[in-house]
């Protein structure tokens, strides 16, 4: 089922929570609503589903206009971060739910809602769990039990507001992997919030970061990683330096009398250069951006370099694989060649 949403804004009191947006979803779509608490992504989830009404735009589902329908008009699937299964049914019970309650005139007969619960037990790898109750499980099953309860009505969309955010990272790990292959043999159209960037990149098809209301970035999560549309995006999404400089005849410089980089296509002025810190090399002093080491650490087989520059409030933070050459001491002159960097003009920010 496509999805688009059509200048769909909320406020909430002299409070915008999210600021007119555009956004279209094609059928079996993985799509990421990333960003940071207040950015407005769950908000969106909600208008979405139906939860909350929307103030300003239209959302339609496919052809139709959905925007005045209910939840259960619409046929949406929702996963809540905390599960909301019924603590006094069991597995099979809390799947079944959603068809019980369908209008008898769209209710599957007994065999067939046993036939169709059956199914999903299999698909989400609990069928030796059938009888359990919701306070006999781990948070993750319970993650995969929410999960088939919202399958079983064949819903139109799959909205997921931070499935794993109560669960622990290794078993976060597992189970989007393990979505990311349902989602692959269901073919629902899906879209997931969440604030952790590893989640988003991994698993979705379809990354929208947003910020303070408005979309920052759409794209496939390759491109918004390696091509961030703004600063804020560039910052969010991973580990970054910034140095302050200013742009003049297309080249950034980061204080007076420093080495030139090139920065195509950035308006002359005050700017800010974007970095990751594995896109660093240290090279002998006099080559590169001159600094000083002021700090070294190493972490799990890598080594963490922090190093400053002529001019630069903050430190440099650059990170080599360990055993790569001999390893700068604290307070040794390096230099420092940026092999992949960003520069936005200070009205960008």
């Amino acid at each position: 089922m496509d999805i688009r949403i059509e200048g769909v804004g909320k406020q909430f009191g002299d409070t915008a929570a999210l600021h007119p947006v555009d956004l279209a979803i094609p059928s079996g779509q993985l799509v990421a609503l990333l960003g940071p608490s207040g950015s407005g992504k769950t908000t969106l989830l909600r208008l979405i589903a139906g939860l909350l009404p929307v103030d300003d735009g239209r959302i339609l589902f496919g052809p139709d206009d959905a925007t005045r329908l209910s939840l259960r008009e619409r046929r949406v699937g929702f996963v809540f971060q905390h599960y909301a299964l019924f603590p006094h049914l069991s597995v099979f019970e809390n799947i079944a739910f959603g068809l019980r309650c369908k209008p008898r005139s769209q209710r599957p007969d007994k065999a067939g809602i046993i036939r169709k619960v059956e199914e999903l037990l299999a698909l989400v790898q609990m069928s030796g769990l059938r009888n359990r109750l919701p306070d006999q499980l781990s948070g993750g099953q319970k993650q995969r039990v929410a999960l088939a309860r919202a399958m079983a009505i064949e819903p139109t969309v799959l909205l997921l507001d931070e499935p794993f955010g109560a669960l622990d990272a290794k078993v976060r790990v597992e189970l989007r992997r393990w979505l990311r292959r349902i989602h692959e043999e269901t073919g629902f159209t899906t879209l997931f919030v969440t604030h952790d960037q590893e989640e988003a990149l991994e698993l979705a098809d379809r990354v929208v970061v947003m910020n303070a209301g408005r979309i920052e970035q759409d794209g496939a999560p390759g491109q918004v990683y390696a091509e961030p549309a703004t600063p804020f995006v560039y910052d969010f999404l991973g580990r970054s330096n910034q140095l302050l400089g200013a742009v003049q005849d297309g080249q950034f410089q980061a204080s007076a009398g420093a080495s030139g980089l090139p920065a195509p296509g950035t308006a002359p002025g005050p700017a800010t250069l974007f970095t990751r810190p594995h896109d660093i090399d240290v090279v002998p002093a006099g080559q590169g951006i001159a600094a000083v080491v002021t700090e070294v650490r190493k972490l799990a087989g890598r080594l963490i370099l922090e190093a400053r520059l002529a001019g630069q409030a903050r430190c440099v933070e650059v990170d080599l694989p360990s055993g790569d050459g001999p390893t700068p001491r604290r307070g040794e002159p390096v230099g420092l060649s940026l092999r992949r960097y960003r520069v936005f003009a200070a009205s960008a920010g």
